[in-house]
């Protein structure tokens, strides 16, 4: 892609996202089996691959910088894979996609866009950096907007885990956050999920 192009490109998505526009983002394909109380959705993904890191829990900036310099070089093949746009990096085009999974203190996770599985993501070239297939599965979500702070985030967990036992649903693992916006969306135009992956 021309310099410019490139350039011009990321400035108007970045723009957008400031609104909450993120109709350029790659995102997981799923299927909402079961809406519960609260607007709590039972999704069904298909089968997605992820570049995932240790993280300390919310707001782990060295996590979220190792998986940022994956995407922006620091892997096999020297290929550059832009959050806001698409670039052309050592022959092959890739593009960020959302959300950025969290969990509380386990890992985080950027996906990686639905062309990249068939040709292989490119390894990454830091330690504490891995690939993973995450599997077909079945995750709850609950939506909200606003600022991430963790008692906004505990608030909402403490909401999809009662929608959940009154619904006699259990999780098989603690809740989780996905954010879909740049940190510098309107706080009321964010679109943030807390979720849990359900068990069989």
């Amino acid at each position: 892609m021309d310099k410019i192009l490139y350039y011009a490109v990321t400035l108007i998505e970045s723009l957008l996202g400031v609104f909450g526009i993120r109709a350029f983002y790659d995102q997981p394909r799923y299927a909402v089996v079961e809406r519960l109380d609260c607007g709590v959705e039972i999704r069904a993904y298909e089968p997605r691959l992820a570049v995932e890191t240790d993280a300390r829990g919310q707001g782990d900036g060295e996590a979220f910088g190792r998986l940022f310099r994956y995407i922006t070089g620091a892997n096999q093949a020297g290929d550059r894979i832009a959050m806001t746009a698409p670039v052309e990096a050592g022959g092959q085009r890739i593009a960020m996609t959302v959300p950025v999974e969290q969990g509380t203190g386990g890992t985080m996770r950027f996906f990686l866009p639905h062309a990249v599985a068939p040709a292989g993501a490119p390894q990454p070239t830091e330690p504490g950096v891995r690939l993973v297939e995450v599997p077909l599965e079945r995750i709850a979500a609950l939506r909200f907007s606003g600022r991430i702070t963790l008692e906004a985030r505990a608030a909402q967990e403490r909401i999809l885990t009662e929608v959940l036992r009154a619904a006699g649903r259990s999780p098989a693992a603690p809740p989780f956050f996905m954010g879909y916006d740049p940190p510098f969306a309107l706080p009321f135009l964010r679109r943030n999920e807390v979720a849990v992956r359900l068990g069989g």
